[in-house]
């Protein structure tokens, strides 16, 4: 495949028996590359997923767009007990794209895919230089008190974090007070009118462009 023409399908198995499944946007050899997973309930299929996949590409970033290992297990239905293997996944697909370019290294998803990747990261600081969290799941719906932040204190990894103002995972006060207890720097940008979902057809552009730009001005910054 050219560099910058669209996207291939992609498999490896890692030596540890682990398999990385879903599409390859691959930019320059050199060029920053960014390992991008769904959340518990979509795959790496996801209108936002692929949107920032392509624009990402088109803005010479590498991204592999991953199927968690509970999605390759089965097409449909939610994560069980399986994050562990999740976050195995997620490495193994960071240790790969490792070795397919010299740029810096992003780790990133969308809800349960994303807090997968800061949970990693929390345990094994120095796996990626930055993280892109899209739609973080701080809390349940109408759970307030069931946080989901009981790794932020060890997460050591710089974070940009994108959040919808409707997003009923968790509001934009909430997230505030949330990042705070990260020591990594980290940085919210807030996507207005946008839910869980974070994309839409009125806004899905401007969303893209919008993260794209903030990330590499990040990319250039590590």
């Amino acid at each position: 495949m050219t560099p910058g023409a669209g996207f291939a399908e992609f498999v490896e198995v890692s030596i540890e028996g682990v398999s990385v499944r879903g599409f390859l946007h691959r930019a320059s050899p050199g060029s920053p590359a960014l390992v991008l997973t769904h959340g518990a309930g979509a795959n790496c299929q996801s209108v936002l997923l692929t949107s920032l996949g392509e624009e990402l590409q088109s803005s010479g970033v590498t991204v592999l767009r991953c199927d968690l290992p509970f999605r390759q297990a089965r097409p449909h239905g939610p994560p069980i007990r399986t994050a562990e293997k999740d976050q195995t996944g997620l490495k193994a697909a960071v240790t790969y794209l490792r070795e397919q370019t010299s740029g810096a290294m992003f780790l990133g998803g969308h809800s349960y895919g994303g807090r997968q990747a800061t949970m990693l990261a929390a345990a094994q600081p120095g796996l990626v230089e930055r993280l892109l969290l899209l739609s973080y799941p701080l809390h349940p719906p109408e759970r307030p008190h069931q946080l989901r932040t009981q790794h932020f204190p060890d997460l050591r990894t710089p974070a940009l974090f994108v959040h919808g103002t409707r997003d009923g995972f968790g509001s934009i006060a909430e997230m505030e007070a949330a990042l705070k207890l990260i020591p990594a720097p980290t940085e919210l940008l807030q996507v207005r009118g946008a839910g869980h979902e974070l994309i839409s057809k009125k806004n899905r552009d401007e969303l893209t462009q919008l993260v794209v730009r903030t990330l590499r001005a990040e990319l250039l910054n590590t």
